[in-house]
C-alpha cells in the first residue's frame, strides 16, 4: 500500500463527532462569544471616551472610537497630587497585602493538609464557620480599634488577610501532592519546614499565582475598609482618592457662570472615564502575565483525585 492510499484511507475511517456534540460545541462557542462581547464592548466603549472631547462625550458621539481625541481628562487627573498619592497607596497594600496573605494562607492550609495533623478536622470547621457567619461591622470595629490599628496601614492588611476559600483552594492542592515525595524528603533527613520550602512550594507555582492574583484584586479594589477604619488622606488608597476626585468634578457650585458651569460638568462626564481605565490599568497589565497558570491552578486545587 502506498503512502497516498494509507492516508486516504485514514481520511476515510476517522471518526467523525456525533451530530448532537457538533451541535453542542457551535453553542457554547456562540455562547462565548456573546459573553466575550458584553465584557470587551463596554470596556472598548470606556477607553474610547476616556480619549475623546468632553464634548463629544456629553453629545453622545462616541461608540467605540475616540472622537476629537483628547488628553485632558488624563493630564486633569494626573494633575492632582492626591492621584499619585492613592497609586502609592494602593501599590503598597497590594504588594505587602499580598505577601501578608500568601505567607499566612500557605501557613496554614499546609498543616491542615497533612492527614497526621491532629485536630484538623475541628480546626477546618472552624474556618468554615468564619466564612458563612461573621460578627458584623461594629464588633470588627471595635476589635480593630482595641488592637491600636484604626488610621494606620495595617487595617487594612491585618484583618481581611487570610481567605477562608484560598485556603481551601491550598489546602486540597497540597493534599493532592504525592506521599512519595514528603517519604523521600523525610529518608533524605528533611524536615517539615524544608520539605515545604524545597519541594512543596516549588511544585505550587500555579496555585501560588492564583492566589496572589486573587488577593493582589482584592488589596487593589479595597474600598469600604478604607472608607470605615482611615481618616488621614495620605493613607488613602486609590478607590478613595478616585471617588473623591469624582464627588469634586461634578461642579464646582456657587458664583461662576453657566458656561464655565457646563464646561466643568462636560469634563466630569469624560474624567469619569479616565479615572476608571487609570485605576484599572495595574491590574490589566498584571493578569496576562499569571493568566497562565489561573485554570491550572484552580482546577488542581479545587479537585481532589
Amino acid at each position: 500500500m502506498s503512502a497516498t492510499t494509507f492516508f486516504k484511507s485514514s481520511r476515510r475511517g476517522r471518526i467523525r463527532e456525533p451530530f448532537g456534540d457538533r451541535v453542542f460545541l457551535v453553542v457554547v462557542v456562540i455562547m462565548l462569544a456573546i459573553v466575550l462581547a458584553l465584557v470587551l464592548l463596554p470596556l472598548i466603549y470606556i477607553v474610547a471616551s476616556s480619549f475623546s472631547s468632553a464634548s463629544a462625550v456629553s453629545a453622545g458621539q462616541v461608540s467605540f472610537w475616540p472622537v476629537d481625541f483628547s488628553l485632558r481628562a488624563y493630564e486633569e487627573a494626573l494633575r492632582n497630587p492626591q492621584l499619585l498619592m492613592g497609586y502609592y497607596n494602593s501599590l503598597i497594600y497590594a504588594v505587602a497585602g499580598t505577601l501578608i496573605s500568601l505567607t499566612l494562607t500557605v501557613a496554614i492550609a499546609y498543616p491542615l493538609s497533612r492527614k497526621r495533623f491532629f485536630g484538623r478536622n475541628v480546626l477546618m470547621t472552624g474556618l468554615l464557620f468564619t466564612m458563612l457567619f461573621s460578627g458584623g461591622l461594629i464588633p470588627t470595629y471595635m476589635v480593630v480599634q482595641d488592637l491600636g490599628l484604626l488610621n494606620t496601614r495595617w487595617s487594612l492588611l491585618i484583618p481581611n488577610a487570610i481567605g477562608v476559600w484560598q485556603v481551601i483552594i491550598a489546602r486540597t492542592f497540597f493534599a493532592n501532592l504525592p506521599d512519595e515525595l514528603h517519604e523521600a524528603a523525610t529518608l533524605d533527613g528533611a524536615g517539615e519546614l524544608r520539605y515545604l520550602w524545597s519541594v512543596v512550594l516549588p511544585l505550587s507555582k500555579p496555585l501560588l499565582a492564583v492566589l496572589a492574583l486573587m488577593y493582589t484584586i482584592a488589596q487593589w479594589n479595597t474600598y469600604f475598609d478604607a472608607l470605615i477604619y482611615l481618616k488621614d488622606p495620605d493613607l488613602y488608597p486609590l478607590q478613595i482618592v478616585l471617588r473623591n476626585m469624582l464627588i469634586l468634578g461634578q461642579g464646582s457650585g456657587g458664583a461662576v457662570d453657566l458656561a464655565q458651569q457646563m464646561e466643568q460638568q462636560q469634563l466630569a462626564n469624560v474624567l469619569k472615564y479616565a479615572l476608571i481605565v487609570v485605576s484599572s490599568l495595574p491590574v490589566l497589565i498584571m493578569y496576562p502575565f499569571v493568566a497562565r497558570h489561573f485554570t491550572k491552578g484552580v482546577m488542581v486545587g479545587a479537585v481532589k483525585g
